[in-house]
């Protein structure tokens, strides 16, 4: 099993972080693991994305141009990245902040709306664990339990407190891409 992915947002919305977590996830599974991140100079709002593979061989290159699963958390990563989805791929998007969804047919689009979600759970910051239960819940090559395990790990100390609430936004995000229909 090898799954290739890339996500994509805006500087603070986790995107570089989601990345960590499902690395340290991997490591703990005794997976090979690769994170590449790349981010402009801005602290927040620049554009940042980060590459992640995770396999159970050897990782011959970190970097890619062709992906298993494409994960866009704004409009300008969708427009980037939709084309770079293998056919028979995974593309899963925020739908609540993207105006043009994507065109493609020949991957599997899930919209989820994880802005609007992490606002119900009275948490901004978690809209990328929405995300990231999502793709779990799509592509399971990781258990939760290291997930969260993984999140801990990139979580500062400080925060820990929020891990419960962390969990149920995978938990949601894993509950809306089961039910697409929700999200459209």
């Amino acid at each position: 099993m090898t799954e290739e992915i890339i996500i994509a947002g805006f500087g603070g919305q986790g995107v570089l972080t989601m990345g960590q977590i499902l690395c340290y996830a991997g490591v703990i599974e005794n997976k090979e693991v690769s994170w590449m991140p790349s981010y402009g100079p801005e602290m927040r709002g620049g554009t940042a994305n980060c590459m992640v593979i995770i396999s159970d061989s050897a990782i011959s290159s970190p970097i890619l141009t062709k992906f298993d699963t494409v994960i866009a958390l704004n409009q300008p990563s969708l427009d980037k990245f939709e084309s770079a989805v293998k056919p028979g791929g995974l593309l899963i998007y925020e739908a609540s902040t993207i105006l043009n969804p994507p065109k493609r047919s020949d991957v599997e689009v899930v919209p989820i709306e994880a802005a609007i979600e992490a606002t119900k759970l009275n948490n901004a910051k978690v809209m990328n664990m929405v995300i990231l239960g999502a793709f779990l819940k799509k592509k399971p090559v990781l258990t939760i339990d290291n997930v969260m395990s993984g999140l801990k790990k990139v979580l500062p100390e400080r925060y820990h407190n929020l891990i419960p609430l962390n969990r149920e936004a995978l938990e949601k995000g894993m509950e809306l891409a089961g039910n697409p229909a929700v999200n459209v």
